[in-house]
């Protein structure tokens, strides 16, 4: 198999396989986010958006001789046998996300998308790595995708969410340090305080879990 058509979250891992790389090294030699890497083998059938297509085709294109010859195999393997009775599957998405507080303002980032609108507003998010805890998760990908270092306040719940559908865990957390900065030019755009009285102009209420609604009007 010397060209991928389309890649998946499946082939995307069997790629960083045949390189022998960890999750942090394959996200650092593509440039995208590890919460990213995990979310492929959260989810294997998942196909990500052009822009990432683009940079697997690279990776792959950039391997070598030897590298390439060991993803063929991993991918015709995959491809030609069934998993074996009682072999591990893939664990259910989880994802933790972080309600950031700083006085009156609340941290929101602006993703990109692949539907019309381009662009959503939403609060920093991260994948849920097997094994690891949720408030780790929240404080590591918050500061890895926008530079703020927080802390977990109290757990507000969770949810599938009405939109994605993927189990969200949320956390009211409070700003320690750092500059807001898009730290993942990749899948975002922006990062930036807006009023926590705003939050509804960027984000439809109706999406919002409610219990982040009454977080938000709470004093400081």
């Amino acid at each position: 198999m010397d060209v991928i058509e389309v890649w998946s979250g499946r082939y995307a891992c069997l790629l960083q396989s045949a390189l022998r790389l960890t999750n942090e090294a394959f996200a650092n030699q593509l440039g995208i986010a590890v919460r990213t890497v995990a979310a492929w083998h959260a989810d294997p059938s998942v196909v990500p958006r052009a822009e990432m297509q683009q940079l697997l085709d690279a990776a792959h294109e950039r391997a070598t001789d030897t590298a390439r010859q060991r993803f063929a195999l991993l991918a015709a393997k995959e491809g030609g046998e069934a998993p074996e009775s009682g072999a591990p599957t893939a664990q259910a998405l989880r994802v933790a996300i972080s309600v950031v507080l700083r006085q009156g303002d609340v941290l929101l980032v602006c993703r990109r998308d692949d539907d019309a609108s381009g662009i959503t507003w939403q609060f920093p998010a991260g994948v849920i790595k097997p094994g690891a805890k949720p408030e780790t998760a929240t404080v590591r990908e918050t500061l890895d995708e926008t530079g703020v270092h927080c802390a977990v306040r109290r757990n507000l719940g969770s949810r599938l969410h009405p939109v994605t559908g993927v189990l969200c865990e949320y956390f009211l957390c409070e700003y320690l340090a750092g500059e807001a900065t898009n730290s993942d030019a990749v899948e975002n755009v922006d990062v930036m305080w807006v009023p926590r009285n705003s939050v509804t102009r960027f984000i439809d209420a109706d999406t919002i879990f409610p219990p982040i609604l009454a977080a938000l009007e709470e004093q400081t």
